[in-house]
Parts: structure tokens; sequence; C-alpha cells
């Protein structure tokens, strides 16, 4: 299958990449300068050049090629709302040119756009309200599956962690550096689902081959690690206390990320381990935060 692949020189991209060639499959993947196509050619993919901005460069892509992977997100969240919309724009441009096709498009969203404080499924249609309401504008592409498009979508989870990792946990390692403490939020029983990136990748190449039309997938291996736990696991490596924070503090002291340190994920992945035959296989979050590197 040859595989138009958005966010190629990510973090998980770029593992998806591996994994398809891995498999068998031909990549073209998404550079918008010549420095992302040339991190493509070394990996051994083909080059589309675009942007995510771009939803005519984004359509021609996928019109060439037998299926669609995108995980491309501009990940600036004091612009959360207008680039949950770009990428609305990016997804409907595709799926357009699919239309009666039958080709697959695999979307991304997350698993917090699921309800906090119970064990989301895969049936569980994104909640209207809550921390994850604006990322569930990636999920109106589903309605594609309605026009011939094999359409499906992989929510992932706070942390897809491993090695390169530069999203969520690092950045509670930098602010536990800085600040000379590992905070949680109130009692710490707050959790988090989690995916190693690689087998992240192993996922969405499934499910482009074999996802349902309509079909919504979660990436997660770990249905929910406590915060306090992870806030323990740095503070140990990092030889700094761990202690638990009230709302108010943990505001001022997380910024930007204190929403999601006090979110409440817990999440199944049990119909899509069936459904797609996927089976985690990578460490584990605890241990990839003592042995992966990223406490050194």
């Amino acid at each position: 299958m040859r595989v138009f692949l958005t966010g190629a020189t990510g973090f998980i991209g770029s593992a998806i990449v591996r994994e398809l060639l891995t498999a068998g499959h031909q990549v073209v993947g998404l550079a918008r300068s010549e420095a992302s196509g040339d991190s493509l050619t070394r990996l051994g993919a083909e080059v589309h050049r675009g942007e995510l901005s771009d939803p005519d460069s984004l359509a021609a892509g996928a019109e060439a090629c037998d299926g669609v992977i995108h995980t491309a997100f501009i990940h600036d969240f004091s612009q959360y709302e207008a680039n949950a919309e770009i990428d609305r724009r990016a997804l409907a441009a595709m799926a357009v040119v699919l239309k009666g096709s039958g080709k697959p498009l695999v979307a991304t969203s997350g698993t917090a756009v699921l309800t906090p404080g119970q064990i989301g499924t895969e049936n569980d249609a994104p909640a209207l309200e809550g921390l994850g309401r604006i990322r569930a504008a990636s999920e109106a592409v589903l309605s594609a599956a309605e026009h011939g498009v094999r359409v499906s979508v992989v929510r992932l989870p706070p942390t897809v962690h491993g090695q390169d990792d530069h999203a969520f946990v690092p950045a509670l390692i930098d602010i536990a550096r800085r600040t000379g403490v590992a905070a949680f939020v109130d009692e710490g029983s707050n959790r988090w689902p989690a995916v190693h990136r690689l087998d992240a990748a192993r996922l969405f190449r499934l499910a482009v081959e074999t996802a349902a039309p309509g079909s919504r997938l979660h990436g997660v291996a770990e249905e929910g690690i406590p915060m306090h736990l992870i806030a323990e696991a740095i503070g140990q490596g990092l030889g700094v206390p761990v202690r638990s924070m009230g709302r108010e503090e943990a505001a001022a002291h997380f910024g930007w990320l204190a929403p999601f340190v006090a979110l409440d994920n817990p999440t199944s992945s049990a119909l899509t381990r069936n459904a797609v035959r996927w089976l985690p296989r990578e460490p584990e979050l605890l241990s990839d935060l003592k042995d992966g590197g990223y406490l050194s």
C-alpha cells in the first residue's frame, strides 16, 4: 500500500514511517521544508511538499495514494481552538478526494475528548464539555464513512512516551527541575492512560490496513496510571521532594499544563485490541521513566 502520512517527521510520525516500511508499504510523507524533506528521504520515504494549513496540498497527497494516516497537528495550546479548526479542515479536504474510493483515512484524536472520571471506551462519543471538546473537531471526519471512505480515528492518551519524547512528561520533568518539587494535584488519584510510541505506530499501521469504516480506536496500553505515581517517579529520579498541591497553587505551578495534570482520563482499549488484533508490547510508562533516559 502507498500511504500518505502527515506529521511524518514528528515523534509519532517518524515511528509510523519505520513501521509501515518494515511491513512492506510505501510511504509518502508530508514535508513543509527542505530539512523535513531530507529527514524523510533518510528514513526511506518519498516526499510530498505542503503543509497543514494548505488543504489543496493535502488533498493532492491523499488523492495520489492508496490510503492516508493523518497525525499532524499544530501543538500551540495558546491557539488550541484555531488549530483544531485547521485540523478539521485538513481532514475534510482529504476526505473529499477519497469519496467513493473505499480507501482508508486514519485520523488522530485524543482520549481527553472522553468524559472525565469514568472509564472511556471506543463506543463513547466525544463529551460536549470539558478539556477535550475542542479536539473533538478532529472526529467529525468519521461522517465520511457514509460516503465510501474507510475512515477511522485513533485516540491517543495524554502521554505517548519513548525515545525523543518532547511532550507532557518531559514538560513535567522540566517543571520539577526548575522548581525543585515534583507535584500532583490534590490526592493525585486522577489517572492518565499511556502508550509507548512504537506501540502507537503499530496501531496506526493496523488501522490503515484493517480498521472498519467509522471506527474509533484507542491507542492505550495502560488504562490509567495515578498521577501521584508519575510524580513520585519523577521526584525519585531527580532527587527532589514530592508533594500535593491544591488547584489554585497547581495552576500557578504548572501553568498551561495544569488542566492536564488534574485530568482523570481512565481509558479502555479492549475493543481496539480485539478489532485490529493490537497487542502492546513495549515498556510501560513508569519503567520508561526509570530506564528510558527521561531523568538523566
